[in-house]
C-alpha cells in the first residue's frame, strides 16, 4: 500500500540503497525518490514517512512545493520525517536549527548510525502514521455519522413538522366536533326547554279555556235571562274581556302546538293580500307597509286565523320596534330546501316579515320564542306575539326563524310545506243561528268531564229546544250509547280515562256512523283524523249562537245524508 510505504530521498552515494536495504530487512516497504520532483510526487500519491539526508535539505526547502503540501495537511495528518545528519562538534546554527523544524514532525539521526537504530526510526514514523490513519478513519466516521444524524435530524423534524400538521388538523376537527356538538347540545336544551314550556302552557291554558268557556257562555246565559235592558252593556263588556282573555289562551295553546286547528287549503298572497287594511290599521300611519308578493300561486294548508294572527303579531311588534315610524315589508315565495338540517327536503312556502326598527341585541334574541317574555314596558305586551307564531309554524309542519342586528331591524321568517294548488279548498258552511223546528225530537248527548263546562253546554243546548242527555266521561257515555241511540254526539277531546276521538271510534262501532261534534280548545288533528275521521271542530270557547249553528249544520247534514 502506497499509504505505507517510505519515502528515501537521498542524492548523494549509495546512502539510498543502504537505507533501503535496512528497511527491507524490516518488512517496510519504500521507494527511492532520486529528485525533488520525484519525491513530491510520490508524497501526493501517498507515503507513510519520509528518510532523507541532511545535505539534501537545502535544495528541498528552496522548493515552495513541499512546504504549501505540509501546510495543506488535513487536521489528522502529522507527516514524519527522519533526517540523517552529519554529525558536528558543537551546537548547529540558528539558520540550520529552523530550516530542520520547517518540517514539522521530525526525528534527527546523526551519522554514522547502526542498521537498528535506522530500522527503529522508521519503524515508529509508520506507526504514527497508522495511528494518524486510524484517526483520519474515526473522523471520517464521525463526520459520516454526523451527516447520517444530520439527515435523520431532518427527517425527524420533517416528521414532526407534518406530525404536528396532522395533530393541528385533528385538533381543529376535534374543536370544530365540539363546537357542533355544543350547538346541537344548547339546540337541544333550547328545544327541552320549550317542550317543557309548550307543556307547562298547553295544561294551564287548557283549564283556563275551560274556565273561560264556562264564563262566556254563562254570561249569554244572564244576558238571555236579564230583564233590564241595563244589563246587557255590563255582560257585554264582560263578554269583551273573555274573548279577550280567549285570545290569549289561544295563543298560548297555539305556542304549545296544542291549539285544535282548522287547517284548509290556504293562498297565503290572497290571505296577505286581504288583511293588508287590517295590517296598516295594526301598524298605525307613522309606518308604511310594502307587500312584495310573489308571482307563484302559494299554497298551504293550515288554519287561516291562526296565519293571519301570525302575521298581525308580527306587524304589531314590528311596530313597537319603530316608534318614530319606518317600513314594513311583507314578502312571500317559494323554496325548494334539501340540505336544511332542520326540516325534510322538499317544497316550501316562505312568508318573511322584515321591519327597519331597532332591531334585537344578541344576548336577547335566542329568548324571543319563550312565552311572556317580552322587552316592552309592564302592560304594554303580553310576551306572546312571538311565542304564537313560534307554536302555529310547529305545529302546521314549519319552522320559524329570526335574524336582527341593533341599530339594523329584524327580519322573522315563516316556512311551510307548500301544497298543490289544485287541491280541492274545503269551504266552512256556517248555519244562521236559528232554533230548528224539530229541536225538541232530537236527543243530544254531552259527553264532557268538567262538571261546569258539561253544565253550561247542556243547559244552552235546552235552551236552545233540544233533548240533552250528560257524561261525565268515555265510559259513561258508551254505558249510556248501548242503551238508548241518540242523534248527535257533542263530546269534549281532552278526557281522563278516553279521549274524545276514542269515544268516536267506540261509539260508531256501537250503534253505526254516528253524528259527531268535537268541541274542545286542545287536540292531537292526527289521532282525531286515526280513530274518528274528519269530524265538525267546535272550538272552545263558543257562544250560544256557534253552538247551536254547529248543532244544527251536523243535523241537518246527517238528515241529507240519511235522504240520499
Amino acid at each position: 500500500m502506497m499509504d505505507l510505504r517510505v519515502l528515501i530521498h537521498a542524492p548523494r552515494g549509495r546512502d539510498g540503497n543502504v537505507v533501503q536495504t535496512v528497511l527491507s530487512g524490516q518488512g517496510i516497504p519504500s521507494l527511492v525518490c532520486a529528485g525533488e520532483d520525484e519525491l513530491i510526487a510520490a508524497l501526493q500519491q501517498g507515503a507513510a514517512a519520509v528518510i532523507l539526508t541532511e545535505e539534501a535539505l537545502p535544495q528541498l526547502l528552496s522548493d515552495d512545493r513541499l512546504l504549501a503540501w505540509l501546510k495543506q495537511q488535513p487536521p489528522w495528518s502529522d507527516f514524519p520525517f527522519v533526517v540523517l545528519a552529519t554529525k558536528r562538534e558543537g551546537r548547529r546554527a540558528d539558520n540550520d536549527f529552523h530550516s530542520l523544524h520547517s518540517l514539522g514532525n521530525l526525528v534527527l539521526l546523526e551519522r554514522p548510525l547502526n542498521p537498528e537504530t535506522l530500522a527503529s526510526a522508521a519503524e515508529s514514523a509508520v506507526r504514527a502514521r497508522r495511528r494518524q490513519y486510524a484517526a483520519r478513519e474515526h473522523l471520517e466516521e464521525l463526520k459520516r455519522t454526523r451527516s447520517e444524524l444530520e439527515g435523520l435530524n431532518g427527517e425527524l423534524e420533517d416528521r414532526i413538522l407534518m406530525r404536528t400538521r396532522e395533530l393541528a388538523s385533528a385538533n381543529d376537527r376535534l374543536m370544530k366536533e365540539i363546537n357542533e356538538r355544543e350547538r346541537a347540545q344548547q339546540a337541544l336544551t333550547q328545544v327541552q326547554k320549550m317542550e317543557a314550556i309548550g307543556r307547562l302552557t298547553g295544561g294551564i291554558a287548557h283549564d283556563f279555556n275551560n274556565l273561560l268557556h264556562v264564563v262566556n257562555m254563562n254570561l249569554e246565559l244572564v244576558s238571555l235571562y236579564a230583564k233590564e235592558e241595563k244589563v246587557k252593556p255590563v255582560v257585554e263588556r264582560a263578554k269583551s274581556a273573555a274573548r279577550r282573555g280567549a285570545r290569549l289562551t289561544n295563543q298560548l295553546l297555539s305556542f304549545a302546538r296544542s291549539q285544535s286547528l282548522l287547517p284548509k287549503l290556504t293562498r297565503v298572497n290572497q290571505l296577505i293580500l286581504g288583511m293588508k287594511d287590517l295590517l296598516e290599521i295594526s301598524v298605525g300611519s307613522g309606518v308604511e307597509v310594502e307587500l312584495d308578493l310573489c308571482e307563484e300561486d302559494a299554497a298551504v294548508v293550515l288554519d287561516p286565523s291562526q296565519l293571519e294572527m301570525a302575521i298581525l303579531n308580527l306587524a304589531v311588534n314590528s311596530r313597537d320596534a319603530m316608534p318614530e315610524g319606518g317600513k314594513l315589508k311583507i314578502a312571500t315565495g317559494t323554496r325548494y330546501l334539501d340540505e336544511d338540517p332542520d326540516i325534510e327536503p322538499g317544497d316550501y312556502v316562505l312568508i318573511c316579515a322584515t321591519d327597519s326598527g331597532s332591531g334585537i341585541p344578541s344576548n336577547i334574541l335566542p329568548k324571543v320564542f319563550d312565552p311572556f317574555f317580552t322587552t316592552k314596558p309592564v302592560g304594554t305586551g303580553t310576551g306572546l306575539g312571538l311565542s304564537q307564531v313560534y307554536g302555529f309554524t310547529r305545529q302546521s309542519s314549519g319552522i320559524t326563524r329570526i335574524r336582527s342586528a341593533e341599530g339594523q331591524g329584524t327580519t322573522v321568517e315563516m316556512l311551510f310545506p307548500q301544497a298543490d294548488a289544485e287541491g280541492e279548498e274545503a269551504t266552512a258552511v256556517r248555519q244562521q243561528p236559528e232554533v230548528p223546528a224539530l229541536a225538541g225530537a232530537c236527543h243530544i248527548l254531552v259527553v264532557e268531564d268538567d262538571p261546569d263546562v258539561r253544565r253550561v253546554i247542556v243547559e244552552c243546548l235546552s235552551l236552545i229546544g233540544y233533548k240533552v242527555t250528560e257524561a261525565a266521561n268515555g265510559s259513561e257515555a258508551l254505558a249510556q250509547l248501548a242503551a238508548v241511540k241518540p242523534d248527535l254526539l257533542v263530546v269534549d277531546y281532552a278526557m281522563p280515562d278516553m279521549t274524545g276521538a276514542e269515544v268516536i271510534s267506540e261509539a260508531r262501532k256501537l250503534v253505526g256512523n254516528l253524528p259527531v261534534i268535537l268541541a274542545t280548545g286542545y287536540a292531537d288533528m292526527a289521532a282525531v283524523e286515526r280513530l274518528a275521521g274528519k269530524p265538525r271542530i267546535l272550538r272552545k270557547p263558543f257562544d250560544i249562537a256557534q253552538l247551536g249553528d254547529a248543532v244544527s249544520g251536523v243535523l241537518e247534514e246527517a238528515k241529507d245524508r240519511a235522504v240520499a
